[in-house]
């Protein structure tokens, strides 16, 4: 029973979400998403609109292109085993064999099941009470493939030439 003036647990899982987010609005979405037993992608929806720009996922290699120019990203992949951060720059790509193939001068490299892609979201949310701004890709299961983050400087600060890049991408990729 809650206690006075305590709503008592969502049994929807979808509320029950919400009231996380409600709760703690900087939390880890895949945590929440994970606690709940709903996808990291129906979390993400439930963000205010403001922190969540929807991209095709028919944009993908043209978004890769422009990521591919803002020279060292954080690429983040995020199981329920490993969160695996790489700073580099983002190889331009191509297709080939059924994969999206990426190959340079970069730690960043292989080869992404583009067609697997089936939503693309720019997110600008505050995570543990920072601003963090990531372009973040989803399979059919609405897990993220990997995410592509706004570097911060050696003080903890958003690089501001990046913050414009991601910017512009919500008018270039509306």
């Amino acid at each position: 029973m809650p206690l006075a003036g305590q709503e008592p647990p969502a049994t929807d899982p979808m509320a029950r979400v919400r009231q996380m987010l409600a709760a703690k609005p900087d939390g880890v979405i895949e945590a929440i998403a994970r606690e709940v037993g709903v996808s990291t992608l129906a979390v993400l929806e439930e963000t205010p609109l403001g922190q969540r720009t929807a991209i095709a996922p028919e944009r993908f290699e043209g978004l890769w292109q422009e990521l591919s120019n803002w020279g060292s990203v954080l690429f983040i992949v995020h199981t329920p085993d490993i969160v695996l951060e790489c700073e580099g720059a983002l190889p331009v790509g191509s297709f080939g064999h059924g994969y999206y193939n990426i190959h340079g001068d970069s730690p960043i490299g292989g080869h992404i099941k583009a067609e697997n892609c089936r939503a693309i979201y720019l997110v600008d949310r505050l995570f543990h009470g920072r601003r963090s701004c990531s372009v973040q890709f989803f399979n059919g299961a609405g897990e993220a493939m990997f995410k592509v983050f706004v570097r911060r400087d050696a003080s903890r600060a958003l690089i501001a030439e990046q913050v414009t890049l991601f910017e512009a991408l919500k008018t270039r990729f509306p």
